[in-house]
């Protein structure tokens, strides 16, 4: 198990934020559009990083569910990007191997990293394929798929961009440096 101080500096390191400074004035958790479908909300995680609560932390599906809009760090009165700690979090949670709250979450963020890697960019239809195949969820979202490609939302075949190699150079980097993507 991680200690807590050496969990706050892996945290503070790999988000590049300084999470002491939060004094929990809430309204990162007020202006979070998803905060209701997590069971602590931003200012709790902030508090538990702090606090050095590393297993409930990285078990809880909240640092799968954060939608990285950014909402939480606009609104901070100490400037601190939310979003980069959760991303830190999501990293050290699936560096550790942490029993993840929502398996679907995790395979969704591997799905991403997978397409990302290979494409150079997210494609929503090959995401949306690819996690109703993983999960074994074949229903669930095919009625969101075919409005998407209907309308033109997503395009039925990825278009990877040019740049692809320099792209894959960038996850072997990460890959190297910190032995896992994620």
């Amino acid at each position: 198990m991680i200690q807590q101080a050496d969990f706050l500096q892996q945290v503070n390191k790999y988000s590049e934020q300084t999470v002491e400074l939060c004094y929990h004035c809430h309204k990162c958790t007020s202006g979070c559009p998803v905060a209701d479908e997590m069971q602590y909300g931003p200012d709790r995680i902030l508090r538990m990083v702090q606090m050095g609560e590393t297993a409930a932390l990285l078990s809880s599906a909240d640092i799968w569910v954060c939608a990285s809009c950014e909402t939480c760090g606009v609104r901070c009165p100490n400037e601190i990007d939310i979003a980069l700690v959760m991303d830190a979090l999501r990293q050290i949670a699936y560096q550790s191997r942490a029993a993840v709250g929502d398996a679907n979450a995790l395979k969704f963020h591997k799905s991403f990293l997978f397409l990302t890697k290979n494409l150079g960019r997210m494609h929503e239809a090959t995401l949306m394929g690819i996690i109703t195949l993983w999960t074994r969820n074949l229903m669930t979202d095919i009625g969101t798929i075919l409005k998407m490609l209907v309308k033109g939302k997503a395009p039925l075949l990825p278009k990877p961009v040019r740049q692809r190699e320099q792209i894959r150079r960038i996850f072997e980097r990460t890959q190297h440096s910190d032995g896992d993507e994620g």
